[in-house]
């Protein structure tokens, strides 16, 4: 059986042609580059009249969800990534190019189909996923289809750990965020499990933590503390990771909010805390956490001094922030759908 790698390189992939880059000026500025999967999230949205489970196809994929989220919020963003040349391909193009994201990144593979999905929803909004991805486009992205000055000239950078699963894809990302990291950008990371795309707990544990030498902001989901870290407890976690040069460490806790723990480079005073979340009628909680790491990147590329400097005072209002944009999307279904923008997150703060 042929490896995923060389499925996805027997065809050639290639970027979008000039006449379809319509966010492809790179002489305007990007603050925030997100490298990774873009799909399809066929997300349950009830049943019928005969009890048979109906899905919507909404735009999803976490670092695209990261890009979309911080563009609402006034923020300039780019992705990088790989869609079938198919229909839901179109879909996920021009869903970004409709946000104002830059789509110079997007590269289209001739033969692998747009990588789907299924999500289904419990009674009180949890998800469930299952995938159609061996292969799917994502994983075909190679590191030479990768714009050279989006990556040179990144301020941030920004990754998951879906695309890490396969090559080429997880040669592709990791290399891009040395090469951003080289070039003085700040590396962001958020490492999503999804058990059902690993061979094993082994092997995600492995490659979800491969990156961490790299990272300046990582934020995790309480349920993968232990994956990273080794500890369960949010603080244990925290104090582990920027250990080991981590600058921030982001824990979201649910409708509970998020515990920070901020490592100065300098040597300066460790801030820690929790920021509490905001109570809302959850319809949905795909794409939250995307939309409070989109929210807080897009407070933190404003910062003149990045990563330097931040009181506790500074960053709980950022936090409180991404927070509340987070609760936005909670409270609608979908993920980039329910994605609020500034004026929305503004209004309710």
């Amino acid at each position: 059986m042929k490896s995923i790698a060389k499925i996805c390189t027997a065809e050639r992939t290639a970027r979008l042609p000039e006449r379809e880059r319509t966010m492809s000026n790179t002489e305007r500025t990007i603050d925030i580059v997100t490298v990774g999967e873009v799909l399809i999230d066929l997300t349950q949205t009830g049943v019928d009249e005969r009890g048979v489970p109906t899905l919507a196809a909404n735009p999803g994929g976490a670092p695209a969800n990261v890009a979309v989220a911080a563009s609402r919020l006034g923020t300039k963003t780019a992705f990088v990534g790989c869609i079938g040349d198919d229909a839901f391909g179109g879909l996920l193009r021009s869903t970004l190019e409709n946000d104002n994201v830059d789509t110079s990144g997007l590269v289209v593979h001739g033969t692998i189909p747009t990588t789907l999905a299924v999500v289904t929803v419990d009674d009180s909004g949890e998800r469930s996923f299952s995938f159609y991805r061996r292969p799917g486009a994502d994983i075909c992205l190679e590191r030479s289809a990768i714009p050279e000055e989006l990556i040179a000239n990144a301020p941030i950078l920004h990754f998951g750990s879906v695309s890490l699963t396969d090559d080429p894809s997880r040669t592709a990302t990791l290399e891009a965020a040395k090469d951003a990291k080289d070039a003085g950008a700040i590396i962001t990371y958020d490492p999503n499990y999804r058990p059902a795309l690993w061979l094993s707990e082994e092997d995600a544990v492995r490659w979800m933590r491969e990156p961490l030498g790299m990272v300046d902001v990582l934020k995790i989901s309480d349920e993968e503390t232990t994956l990273l870290s080794g500890f369960k407890a949010p603080e244990a976690a925290a104090e582990a990771l920027t250990a080991k040069g981590i600058r921030l460490v982001l824990v979201t806790l649910g409708p509970d909010g998020v515990y920070y723990r901020y490592a100065p480079k300098d040597g300066g005073e460790v801030l820690t805390g929790t920021v509490p979340g905001f109570q809302v009628q959850v319809a949905d909680t795909n794409g939250a956490g995307d939309t409070f790491f989109g929210a807080f990147l897009s407070k933190l590329c404003k910062r003149e001094n990045g990563l330097a400097g931040f009181t506790a005072a500074e960053l709980e209002a950022d936090l409180t922030f991404a927070n509340r944009a987070a609760s936005l999307t909670t409270s609608k279904p979908g993920a980039i759908p329910a994605m609020p923008t500034l004026e929305e997150v503004e209004a309710a703060l």
